[in-house]
């Protein structure tokens, strides 16, 4: 049978190993680190070990996915395959691959100024709200993503899809995506550490906003073939530029009721994308 995405998609079939492995070994790593980083004796020492630590767990699920995939050839041709697959995607998509997340952090803005919040959170700071240690901050929000979306988007999505239509696909991973960066938090001056101080509504607002980023990025996926990169280059512009500005966190929950007006709209006017389970729907 000629490889297509619906069959090929029915060879990612191993969802309880992929996403058992990738929550035990992050959380160790990151339990690790979390520890390591509140040790009062060698601080900036400690802090850089903390670090290291947590980027062995980022990139774990990473190596998960491609140890599954590189027993069986067909997924590996289809993993590359579908880094070069921009000319059968429509230019549209890819334009809001680049545009949405900086639009819903410039629109939640400018909506907090209507309120009476400072027209100050436009300007671009220069500086970030977390450390990484001996690691420049600017390259965590490039790297993170990448080494995130090559496991997400390479087997992890596919996995689910092959046994849950798109919707359910999407609040599944986005349920789990929010619960697997809890052992971050744990880890002194991290971002999700940092989050947690400044308040619960905060940080129920980065657990919320995760389930329409969800929808719109792996609808995304599915209408560009199933491209890899395009998840990556989503995944970097939300991290970026939810950095630079000078955002009010409660710009931030703007932005989030805001994602969940496009999700909720993209769910409805793609009704039979997201609710039917036949395959044969991301050739289209």
């Amino acid at each position: 049978m000629p490889l297509t995405p619906d069959n090929m998609i029915n060879n990612y079939k191993k969802p309880g190993l992929f996403y058992l492995l990738s929550t035990i070994l992050p959380w160790t790593f990151w339990f690790a680190a979390g520890y390591i980083s509140h040790l009062p004796s060698n601080v900036e020492l400690n802090m850089n070990i903390a670090i290291m630590l947590a980027l062995v767990g980022l990139v774990s699920p990473m190596i998960i996915a491609f140890l599954l995939m590189n027993h069986n050839p067909d997924l590996r041709k289809d993993f590359y395959n579908r880094f070069f697959n921009f000319r059968t995607i429509n230019p549209w998509y890819i334009f809001l691959t680049f545009s949405i997340m900086l639009a819903s952090i410039l629109i939640a803005m400018a909506i907090s100024v209507l309120f009476g919040y400072s027209q100050n959170q436009f300007v671009i700071t220069g500086h970030f709200s977390f450390t990484s240690g001996v690691l420049p901050v600017w390259f965590l929000l490039i790297i993170a993503p990448i080494f995130e979306e090559l496991a997400w988007h390479s087997y992890g999505t596919d996995c689910l899809r092959n046994k849950f239509n798109l919707f359910y696909t999407s609040l599944i991973f986005g349920a789990y995506w929010a619960f697997w960066h809890v052992p971050l938090s744990t880890i002194k001056d991290y971002y999700q550490a940092n989050l947690v101080e400044s308040g619960w509504i905060y940080s129920l607002n980065f657990m919320i906003s995760i389930i329409p980023y969800v929808l719109i990025m792996n609808w995304l996926y599915y209408k560009t073939k199933r491209n890899v990169l395009l998840p990556i280059i989503f995944h970097i512009t939300a991290v970026f530029f939810n950095e630079i500005f000078a955002t009010h966190p409660d710009s931030k929950i703007i932005q989030t009721i805001l994602l969940l007006i496009l999700a909720g709209y993209l769910t409805i006017k793609d009704k039979k994308f997201f609710f039917s389970k036949d395959l044969s729907l991301i050739n289209n």
